[in-house]
């Protein structure tokens, strides 16, 4: 099970440091490679670069109310939840429209509730299966 993982090229996990600026101030976001990656797919669907898009997320998220003290484990979610909702066939895989343009609160709702079922499987002793 683990050469899946362990073969992989190991330049996916090498670290990255860009910075951008964000309303007049620079940072910097170290990320995985595969993150950057998954980043810039993201972007591209929506005809962005990669700091227009962390720029977007960040101020949406202060829009919510969210608490970004680690904006860079924020991201890691946002690339991972974007490649699962493609797996569960909640988000194309050729996006030909912007995201805008998707039914946000019906995909999370969906998504919320196979995250509710997949924590009951998991609660469930393997011998019950």
């Amino acid at each position: 099970m683990c050469r899946l993982f362990i073969g992989a090229d190991p330049d996916l996990w090498k670290s990255q440091t860009r910075s951008i600026r964000m309303d007049g101030m620079v940072t910097s976001v170290r990320l995985e490679k595969m993150f950057w990656m998954i980043l810039e797919e993201i972007a591209s669907n929506d005809d962005m670069n990669v700091p227009q898009l962390l720029h977007q997320l960040f101020n949406e998220s202060i829009d919510e109310g969210h608490d970004l003290g680690n904006f860079t484990s924020f991201l890691r979610v946002c690339c991972l939840r974007y490649s699962d909702l493609q797996l569960q066939g909640l988000l194309p895989t050729q996006q030909t429209e912007s995201f805008d343009m998707l039914p946000a609160e019906d995909i999370l709702k969906v998504e919320a509730e196979s995250h509710r079922k997949r924590a009951l499987v998991r609660a469930v002793p393997k011998s019950q299966h």
